[in-house]
């Protein structure tokens, strides 16, 4: 991989012989693990401007039509997240001459705040060809990492790094993106660095320009959100709530079902994809692969969603089942053959499926990898119940460097194609209410309890052994099987978001605090260590729209879950007041909800919600410490054993964060969206009586 220096340009056809495709990276990681920031893509024209709003790329426009730009999401790494970005650079309109690639941060944070921002560039079989890492962000609260553009017939990448105080507004300005007085107000700030690159070979009309008012055409970012934590509403700037106009309207399922005209509940409506009659492993193995395969040939919004990750282009799609090919004396048989053509080129990939916990085989994966590079396939896509972690690999496989075609292998767990279905049907839209119902019909099939096909569903074989050592205190710090504990515990919490994010359609992604230089393995052995010595294993979660962070916490020794969020106080803000507003707000939440009060980073007086709600200044420290927020925690039993049955540990799990988030959560956000709305009332100027008999009475 070359690392490239800020203002360096490289052809991609110097990097690799199959550059038509590739996938960008936007990463970067934050010790305090609450860093995040939108990506955006911008097509320009030969003046430096977008053709329309249209041209513009972010979360709520997160694909091109034409298959060439397409935002694939967030994939949690070691120290954070990783936004990746499809890029069909066959695809891209002849009239377009640049792609530009940023991101934007909002709610006043910067990317100074962030550590190792970087850009990545891969071709279509995954192999890394550029990096480009940014090591001056400060105050900057958006930022044009780098671009893509054409020089004759040939696509070549510059790193850029320039930074803007001004946020996505400023940056959307500049290429001709029309922003409304809401929008120009919220990032009406002066100051704007405009660090351009150069570029030897672009006419100077091209290059950016040195940092002097108003900023050279770059790149529009991401929207910034002022204090209230509001975005833009104009249809052309990025905003949270609404963004451009998309050509079609979209088609998504209503969240509760029509009423039935079955004559009583016993009755089950007839189901596209049957599976009631599945028994063994291979059956199940084929039905879910067809059925599959099929329905991402028939929903294109879906086909692309799953495969654009791997390299694969926008095009017409089809899919082969039991397909038989040469190797050696024996012809081997895929499950499954995915084939895609744009503009006369093939991208293939073979298809390997487990169900029912089955794990993949590394000879039979070997074998797989060894035809594809010998056919020119380019990539191996892998489907199973795991979920894949980065530092450790689900099957060990040998490639041969020599050969100059090379080979991808990727990994699909079932539980990110049901994520996916749900994000399509439930929260995103698809084409039309045919393509809706076969994405519905499919999630169907995928949660019956017969497909074989509900993702991560057993802690391993060394739960109970770890779990009987923490009871008799016999585990020691270096147990591998501890490691092993923690690699699954890391598989469930990331299902646990696939899942809660698509029924939310919020992201949710696993938080990791981690030191800078640590690796996943040195990281899961300090977690193990841990482990073995507290008898408790933790996790972070955050999504979308929460107040806070959850955290969930698995006690081993008691066989008790909590799951919890912290809930700062405004700076400024009266203890009393701040109770009562809290109780406010929970004006629905469970009755065993504990409440425990942060006194400057320690623990305060706490109590259930029952008790306090006629004594909201029972939570107030009697010495009249600083409140720094307040701790809310809902607990319940662990299950014991390492599956997903109705006892089973995983189970308990998913079952701890649902109560959490729907009976405490969503109760917080909605009550922040009603504060929000209305205008903040002014404080009092002197602290009410703080004497407890004045309070109560």
């Amino acid at each position: 991989m070359r690392e490239m220096t800020k203002g360096a340009n490289v052809g991609l056809a110097d990097l690799s012989d199959d550059a038509g495709s590739v996938v960008v990276g936007l990463s970067w990681s934050s010790t305090a693990g609450d860093g995040d920031a939108d990506v955006s893509v911008l097509l320009l024209d030969g003046n430096g401007k977008v053709r329309s709003d249209a041209d513009f790329f972010y979360y709520n426009n997160p694909a091109a039509a034409d298959g060439s730009v397409q935002l694939l999401g967030k994939t949690p790494t070691d120290s954070g997240s990783e936004d990746r970005i499809g890029l069909d650079l066959t695809a891209v309109p002849e009239d377009v001459e640049r792609l530009v690639v940023a991101a934007s941060r909002y709610g006043g944070s910067r990317f100074g705040e962030l550590d190792d921002l970087r850009m990545t560039v891969a071709d279509r079989s995954g192999e890394a060809l550029l990096g480009f890492s940014i090591t001056d962000a400060s105050v900057e609260s958006a930022f044009i990492f780098g671009e893509l553009y054409r020089r004759g017939t040939e696509w070549k990448y510059r790193a850029i790094g320039q930074g803007y105080e001004t946020g996505l507004a400023g940056l959307a300005t500049d290429f001709g993106i029309d922003v409304d007085d809401e929008g120009e107000a919220e990032g009406a700030t002066d100051g704007e660095e405009a660090a351009g690159a150069t570029d030897t070979d672009l006419p100077a009309a091209e290059r950016p320009a040195a940092p002097v008012p108003p900023p050279a055409p770059a790149v529009p970012a991401q929207q910034t959100q002022e204090a209230q934590e509001t975005r833009p509403t104009a249809p052309a700037a990025p905003k949270r709530a609404r963004g451009p106009r998309t050509a079609k309207k979209k088609v998504t399922l209503p969240a509760v079902a029509t009423k039935s005209l079955a004559e009583n509940d016993a009755w089950r409506a007839a189901r596209l994809f049957p599976a009631s009659n599945l028994k063994s492993d291979k059956e199940r193995e084929v039905r879910a692969t067809s059925v599959l395969l099929s329905v991402m040939a028939q929903v294109p919004e879906f086909g692309r969603r799953l495969t654009a990750a791997f390299g694969a282009p926008a095009g017409r799609m089809q899919t082969f089942t039991e397909v038989s090919l040469p190797h050696g004396d024996t012809p081997k048989r895929p499950d499954g053959v995915i084939r895609v053509e744009r503009a006369g080129k093939l991208w293939t990939a073979l298809v390997e499926t487990k169900t029912n916990g089955n794990a993949l085989r590394s000879e039979q994966v070997q074998n797989y990898m060894d035809i594809a590079a010998r056919r020119g396939y380019e990539a191996v896509i892998t489907l199973s119940n795991d979920v894949a972690l980065e530092g450790s690999p689900l099957v060990e496989v040998k490639t041969d460097g020599r050969r100059k075609h090379k080979v991808a292998l990727r990994h699909l767990s079932w539980a990110e194609v049901a994520h996916q279905a749900q994000m399509l049907i439930r929260h995103e839209g698809v084409g039309n209410a045919a393509h809706a119902w076969l994405l519905q019909e499919l999630l169907h099939y995928l949660q019956h309890e017969n497909s074989g096909c509900h993702g991560f569903q057993n802690m391993g074989p060394s739960w109970v052994p770890v779990r009987n050592g923490i009871d008799e205190e016999t585990l020691s710090q270096g147990d591998p099987r501890a490691v092993e504990v923690v690699e699954s515990w890391e598989r469930l919490i990331r299902q646990v978001c696939l899942r809660l994010g698509g029924e939310l359609g919020q992201k949710a992604l696993p938080v990791q605090r981690t030191q800078r230089g640590s690796t996943a393995l040195s990281r899961r052995a300090a977690l193990a260590d841990r482990l073995c010595d507290e008898g408790r294993l933790a996790a972070e979660l955050r999504v979308d729209g929460s107040p806070g962070t959850i955290t969930i916490v698995a006690d081993l020794r008691t066989g008790k879950l909590r799951t919890s969020v912290e809930i700062p106080v405004p700076e400024g803000a009266y203890p009393l007041t701040s109770a009562k507003r809290l109780m406010r707000q929970l004006a629905e939440a469970p009755a065993d909800l504990h409440v425990e009060t942060l006194v400057e980073g320690q623990s305060g007086p706490r109590g259930t919600l029952e008790r306090l709600r006629p004594e909201p200044g029972d939570v107030l420290p009697r010495d009249g410490s600083r409140i720094t927020g307040f701790r809310l925690s809902l607990f319940k039993g662990m299950g014991a054993t390492r599956g997903n049955a109705e006892s089973g540990f995983i189970r308990s799990v998913d079952n701890a964060v649902d109560r959490f988030h729907s009976h405490v959560i969503a109760h917080l956000a909605q009550a922040d969206r009603r504060t929000t709305r209305r205008a903040p009332a002014a404080e009092p100027v002197t602290e009410p009586a703080t004497d407890r008999t004045a309070v109560r009475a």
